[in-house]
């Protein structure tokens, strides 16, 4: 069987660490290339290495301005087009002041929207206009046995907190708003572009084992609550590999009908409820 990605062109936005580095890899050994954007030099340079001859790398804040512009023109130059975009970049604002609505701070709010929704539209809205600019041009491929590129793919990194609360253990207000947002522009996005073969999807997972999840790995409370809400393997956090299947897939022709679609690879989370235990007296 022919690989799912051969020869495509990927720009993973985010891609040096964590979800964004597992799903290069995917790409990669589902036979495609793949320029990742890191935030930092050190994690750039590990992916560098990690990946190989199929893949470069760049360090830049995604909440920037031309920061994935510069992603996506490496493509270009490096392979003659870009086939999808993987949006992975996002994170938590616990830090900065989210939490409940009432405790929630504005620093908090604007910080969490900015790195998980600012970063999304910078890169989707990047992407589109290089598949627009694609198509306009019919540009050839440079490698042997490719055919003119029209359309292109959009994967956006979700979350079921978007729509599936879990107050006892993960109450941030503004994270939840923005993962539901992603749902929100993506299906705008899909309808709007569905005309010219441009797909947008998400994906969606539960907890997952990341930097980003160290709180809640450590925590033996919120360990054995996903053991009944994440009960799909025998009650597991995630890990980012977990994912890469989906996101080929989502990537690949084969999901040319695909478009508007949340996929929530998610343990079994938005199925069940999960038990907390009683508090005493």
């Amino acid at each position: 069987m022919e690989p799912l990605l051969r020869d495509k062109v990927i720009a993973v936005i985010g891609g040096t660490t964590g979800l964004g580095l597992s799903a290069a890899r995917a790409i990669v050994a589902a036979g495609g290339r793949v320029v990742c954007l890191g935030r930092n030099q050190e994690t750039a340079a590990a992916a560098r290495e990690m990946l190989g001859a199929a893949a470069r790398v760049i360090a830049g804040d995604a909440c920037e301005e031309g920061i994935a512009e510069r992603a996506i023109e490496l493509a270009v130059s490096e392979w003659g087009r870009l086939d999808g975009l993987y949006h992975v970049a996002g994170g938590s604002g616990r830090k900065r002041g989210d939490g409940p609505l009432h405790e929630a701070s504005l620093d908090g709010w604007k910080y969490t929207l900015d790195l998980n929704l600012t970063s999304l539209f910078l890169s989707n809205r990047a992407a589109v206009r290089q598949f627009i600019k694609q198509t306009n041009d019919h540009a050839p491929a440079r490698f042997a046995g490719a055919v003119p590129h029209t359309g292109g793919v959009v994967l956006n990194m979700g979350s079921v907190l978007g729509w599936s609360p879990s107050p006892a253990h993960f109450a941030t207000y503004s994270y939840a708003a923005a993962k539901a947002a992603i749902v929100g522009m993506t299906r705008h996005a899909a309808a709007y572009y569905a005309a010219q073969n441009i797909r947008f999807n998400v994906i969606a997972p539960a907890l997952v084992e990341t930097p980003m999840a160290r709180r809640a790995a450590e925590d033996e409370a919120i360990l054995a609550f996903i053991k009944t809400k994440q009960p799909l393997d025998g009650g597991r956090i995630e890990q980012p590999e977990d994912l890469d299947a989906a996101a080929v897939f989502l990537l690949s022709d084969g999901a040319r009908m695909v478009t508007g679609q949340v996929l929530a690879v998610d343990g079994g989370w938005c199925v069940s409820e999960g038990q907390k235990a009683k508090a005493e007296g």
